[in-house]
């Protein structure tokens, strides 16, 4: 299992990127909820492998919990463009979101590695 941060609003979120890029670290920023299957398979299958979870090591993980569809999650998924989860976006250590990895629906962990690769990580 990742140890992700959770953030619950716009202002977190803001607050734990300007954390992350004072300390020249990437983040990871990802869309979860309870009733995701897509989401539950990416925990389950993805996050879980033991590559990935190599590659992830010291780099910022926060995920957005937006189970409950309140006013805060759809403010941060609205930030982003996203209709839904699940949703993976990639920051910098400059605080630049990467556009070219996002990653929208599952992926195996073999695909995620390729995003991962694309992200600079």
């Amino acid at each position: 299992m990742l140890p992700f941060q959770r953030v619950t609003s716009v202002a977190e979120l803001d607050a734990a990127l300007a954390q992350a890029q004072a300390d020249g670290r990437a983040v990871m920023l990802d869309f979860y909820a309870d009733w995701c299957v897509s989401c539950i398979e990416m925990e389950r299958d993805t996050f879980a492998d033991a590559l990935v979870q190599s590659r992830l090591k010291g780099v910022v993980l926060l995920q957005a919990d937006v189970t409950l569809n309140s006013a805060d999650d759809r403010a941060l998924m609205q930030r982003f463009g996203l209709f839904g989860p699940p949703g993976i976006l990639f920051f910098s250590p400059q605080g630049i979101e990467q556009g070219q990895a996002r990653v929208i629906g599952f992926q195996n962990a073999q695909d995620f590695l390729q995003s991962l690769q694309k992200a600079g990580l």
